[in-house]
C-alpha cells in the first residue's frame, strides 16, 4: 500500500479528486496518510478532516527564518515517512534536503504543457492568465517529478486542453482542472502505486 502525503495551499481540488478517485477505485494499492498545509484556511485541511486523514499546518512566518522552515519542514515529511510526497497546489518551495530525502518520490501538478508557462512566478491563475496574454490556443497541464529546479523534474504524464476565444483566467482554470489536473494526478499515483513506470537516465518509462 503507497503511503501519501499530500501537500496544499488552497481549496484542495487535487486532493478531492486524489481521495474520490481511492474510493472509486481508480487509484488502487494508495491511501492519504496526511494532509499538510502551510495556508490555516486552507478548505484542503477541512476536506482531510472530513474523510478522517490528520491535516497538518506548516507556516514559514512561524520560523524565525526560511532556513528554519525548510529543516522543520524536511523533519516533518521524515516523520511522516511516506512514500509519496504529492504537491497538489502548494505553493511552498521544496527544500533541497527533502529533495534528497526523497529522491523520485516528489510528485507536482502543474496547470500548463511544461516547459510552457512554467518556473518562477506561474502558479495558480497567474500561468492562465500569461497564456490568455500570449494568445496560445493550447494549454494543458502536467505531471512530474520534482527537483531541485522550478517545474524542471523529468515528466510524468502531460494533456493538452483547448483556449476558447472568450476565455477568462477563471474559466480556463476550470476547464484545465477538469479536462487534465483531475484526471492526470490520479493517474500517476495509480502508475507508481502499482509499479507501472520508473525514472531512468532523468527520463520517465512506463512499463
Amino acid at each position: 500500500m503507497l503511503k501519501l502525503v499530500v501537500c496544499v495551499s488552497g481549496g484542495g481540488t487535487n486532493l478531492q479528486a486524489i481521495l474520490d478517485a481511492i474510493e472509486s477505485g481508480v487509484i488502487t494499492n494508495a491511501e492519504v496518510a496526511a494532509v499538510v498545509s502551510n495556508n490555516a484556511n486552507a478548505r484542503a485541511l477541512e476536506r482531510a478532516k472530513q474523510h478522517g486523514i490528520p491535516g497538518i499546518l506548516l507556516r514559514p512566518g512561524d520560523y524565525p527564518d526560511r532556513a528554519a522552515f525548510d529543516r522543520a519542514f524536511t523533519e516533518e515529511m521524515c516523520r511522516l515517512a511516506p512514500d509519496l510526497i504529492v504537491l497538489a497546489g502548494f505553493l511552498v518551495r521544496i527544500p533541497g534536503e527533502m529533495v534528497e530525502r526523497f529522491p523520485d518520490r516528489i510528485v507536482n501538478i502543474h496547470p500548463s504543457l511544461i516547459p510552457s508557462f512554467c518556473g518562477v512566478g506561474y502558479y495558480g491563475l497567474k500561468v492562465h492568465e500569461k497564456v490568455l496574454e500570449r494568445g496560445a490556443k493550447v494549454t494543458g497541464a502536467t505531471v512530474h517529478f520534482v527537483n531541485e529546479g522550478m517545474d524542471e523534474g523529468p515528466i510524468i504524464a502531460q494533456k493538452a486542453v483547448e483556449v476558447q476565444e472568450d476565455d477568462t483566467p477563471q474559466s480556463l482554470q476550470k476547464r484545465v482542472m477538469e479536462q487534465a489536473e483531475w484526471i492526470l494526478l490520479p493517474q500517476a499515483i495509480d502508475d507508481i502505486a502499482n509499479n507501472r513506470l520508473r525514472v531512468e537516465d532523468g527520463r520517465v518509462r512506463h512499463i
